[in-house]
């Protein structure tokens, strides 16, 4: 559950938020959504996928830290072991609502980051101006908020020309465990390199092509994510 509330420098004048990264803040997660903006940076790490609206009619790209729900594979006692962390985590407990056109900053209140005392970031200086932190968090939430509008006419694309497949990932480890990944969705790289060109230019005027090559680049760690798992199995004796 979470308690939103407007955020303004008078009831939230104390306020100091952990920023670190631990199963403890809410981070032992096994995916995040993630915006085209950022793909580049995030295959580096995480495979990129997509999956379905929870009203099943349309998709949404997602970045996966574990092989099974509750498993971040990249987080450990020393914190988040990659370079970068999808905006839709870092921004918490932060979130964008809207009053008409107006774009409002709200807080969770009941979120394990809020601090308590003199730790943490603080969100508003001492004569109630915005902190460093805080105007970090703010680039950070419109620069989601812009990105989840780019994500969804991404997804529409991949929709519209049927580029979207759903793909079951059978892993076994090396102690002979087996598992399965699925209820996911990736792009069809045939179905792609069939496009006729006006249909590919199409895609590279509207920006998408980019996010495209990334998603299909980032498959490749699905091999990171299993030898990751590998190197938390209990030692042999």
């Amino acid at each position: 559950m979470t308690r939103p509330n407007l955020l303004n420098n008078n009831a939230h004048a104390a306020l100091r938020i952990h920023s670190g990264r631990s199963a403890a803040l809410g981070d032992q997660i096994m995916s995040a959504l993630a915006v085209p903006d950022e793909f580049r940076n995030l295959q580096a790490h995480y495979p990129i996928v997509f999956q379905k609206s929870a009203d099943g009619t349309q998709f949404q790209p997602v970045v996966l830290f574990g092989l099974q729900e509750g498993e971040n594979l990249f987080l450990s006692a020393d914190g988040w072991d990659a370079h970068t962390v999808p905006m839709s985590v870092e921004r918490q407990p932060f979130m964008i609502g809207s009053d008409g056109e107006q774009l409002l900053v709200h807080v969770d209140l009941d979120s394990p980051r809020i601090a308590s005392g003199a730790e943490g970031e603080a969100v508003f200086l001492p004569h109630g101006g915005q902190s460093d932190y805080l105007e970090r968090v703010n680039s950070l939430l419109l620069a989601l908020h812009d990105g989840m509008a780019q994500a969804q006419q991404l997804s529409a694309a991949l929709q519209a020309l049927n580029l979207l497949e759903s793909f079951v990932l059978d892993v076994e480890l090396d102690d002979g465990s087996q598992g399965r990944l699925a209820g996911y969705y990736t792009i069809n790289e045939e179905r792609l390199a069939a496009l006729p060109g006006d249909l590919l230019e199409g895609l590279q005027r509207e920006g998408h092509l980019l996010p495209i090559y990334m998603t299909l680049a980032s498959l490749g760690r699905f091999r990171d994510l299993i030898e990751r798992r590998n190197q938390r199995l209990p030692a042999s004796a």
